[in-house]
Parts: C-alpha cells; sequence; structure tokens
C-alpha cells in the first residue's frame, strides 16, 4: 500500500430535523434527489424523531467526486452516521435509497435497526437501465424551469402536490453555464447509478424489522417479484408489505402513510 493515495470519502452534507434527542431516522434520498425531500415529513408527520437526512453522493450540496458505486456510498453513509448520530438508526430509503439502505444493513448491521423500504429500486433489468442511462447522457438537462416542472409534474411526481413541486424545484433546480437549468446533481454520477440498480439484491440479517412500501402505480414495478419473495422468505415475520396507492415519489404523494408506517418501528 506503500505510495497509494487512496479516495476517503467524508460526511455528506446533512440535512437535520427534530429533537436531539428523539429515536434516530436516516433517511435516504433517491437518484437526482437530495436530503431536504425529507423535511415535510419530518416536521409535519414525525415530528418526535431526530431525522438525519442526507446528500447523497452526486447530489445536492455533498462532493461530486467520484466514486459512485454502492460501496462508495455506503461509505460515506457510515461516515456521516458516525458524525451525526448517536446509535443504531432506523434507516428510511425511497428508489436508490431503499436499495442503501439494504446495503448497509448487510455491510453495516451493527448501526441499523431497522428498515422502512419505500418502494425501494434494486436489481432492476439491465438493459432497461442502460436505456435510461443513455437517455441521461443525450438530454442531461432542460430549456427553462417550466420544462422540468413538466416532467416531472408528467410522471413520478404526477401525484404529489403542487406545493410540494414547487419546494423541489426552489430549493434544487439550478442554473447552468450554459443557460440551461437542471437539478443540483453530478450527470456522471447519476449515469453510474442507474447501472448500479441492475445490481443483485442484497439482504438483511433476519432479525432486521423491516416494512416494505411498494408504489402500486409503478409499472413495471420497481419493486420486483423476485425480490419481495426473496426477502419475505429471508425475514418471515419481521416483514411487513404495505401496499402504498400512488406513482414512485411515496414519501412526498403519500406523507401521512409513511409517517405511520415510520411509527411502527421507531
Amino acid at each position: 500500500m506503500h505510495g497509494l493515495q487512496l479516495n476517503v470519502v467524508a460526511a455528506l452534507h446533512t440535512y437535520l430535523y427534530g429533537p436531539e434527542d428523539g429515536p434516530e431516522i436516516l433517511a435516504l434520498h433517491g437518484v437526482t434527489g437530495h436530503g431536504r425531500r425529507w423535511e415535510t415529513l419530518a416536521h409535519d408527520h414525525v415530528p418526535e424523531a431526530r431525522w438525519i437526512a442526507p446528500d447523497l453522493l452526486g447530489h445536492g450540496r455533498s462532493t461530486w467526486s467520484a466514486p459512485w458505486n454502492i460501496e462508495a456510498h455506503v461509505a460515506a453513509i457510515v461516515d456521516t452516521l458516525d458524525a451525526h448520530a448517536r446509535g443504531p438508526v432506523l434507516v428510511v430509503g425511497h428508489s436508490f435509497g431503499g436499495a442503501l439502505a439494504l446495503h448497509l444493513a448487510n455491510t453495516a448491521p451493527h448501526l441499523v435497526r431497522g428498515l422502512v423500504l419505500l418502494d425501494p429500486a434494486i436489481g432492476l433489468d439491465g438493459a432497461l437501465m442502460s436505456k435510461i442511462a443513455e437517455f441521461t447522457i443525450e438530454s442531461p438537462d432542460y430549456t427553462d424551469a417550466a420544462e422540468a416542472r413538466a416532467e416531472k409534474a408528467g410522471e413520478a411526481w404526477s401525484d404529489v402536490p403542487p406545493e410540494a413541486l414547487d419546494s423541489e424545484i426552489e430549493e434544487h433546480l439550478v442554473e447552468l453555464e450554459n443557460g440551461r437549468v437542471n437539478w443540483r446533481m453530478s450527470v456522471p454520477a447519476v449515469v453510474a447509478v442507474w447501472g448500479e440498480l441492475a445490481r443483485e439484491p442484497v439482504l438483511p440479517r433476519p432479525d432486521v424489522p423491516t416494512v416494505l412500501a411498494p408504489a402500486k402505480k409503478v409499472q413495471p414495478p420497481y419493486t420486483t417479484a423476485e425480490f419481495r419473495a426473496a426477502l419475505s422468505e429471508r425475514l418471515g415475520e419481521n416483514l411487513t408489505t404495505v401496499e402504498i396507492d400512488s406513482h414512485h415519489m411515496v414519501p412526498q404523494a403519500r406523507p401521512k402513510e409513511v409517517g405511520e408506517l415510520v411509527r411502527t418501528l421507531l
């Protein structure tokens, strides 16, 4: 190892909500997102908890430096917990954040006391992920805020309240040097993550209480039948599955329901 310089990732830029002595929740957002997406859920629905909500690598105000694979994300999350958490946490993960929650529970089980997986995206079709990555490279940004809003409102955000989309645009949309706009994220990091979503799922230890909340309106589903079966076989009675009647943005579309699910493990 002599002479080899390692790329060490420090703690992520993190939003903290709730009382310092409250039960601790690590909240992990999905691809193209940011930690502040959890603010409304934390303030209005589970205010008694201490929410630790980082911007993931390549997203928001955290470092955009490579690498961006799952192992690098998990290492950065561990450093973030070392900086902010008092002990093991309940991990709430949406989409790619759900995949990271599972990898964290698998890699550092001593840090995780429970999982709430909100329409987790894991073990997805590699050909589909390749197409999405290619589209991201070909069309990485938007003409203006109106185009960015229309793209979200017509897809996964179609059942999210308008005020939540307003907050997303105010917080996360930035003007680029070329005069166009995009979300506050690294396009290369996002392209890398699309590939990571095609990796084989990992499972937590059998005694980890877990809530799985797939979104009914996502077709084909991000939470595959194969993953659901494997998780059920692994966890048995420690798994609770609750179908959410929404599109993919479960925390923003159904915050009251999500808050109730979180409380079952809090």
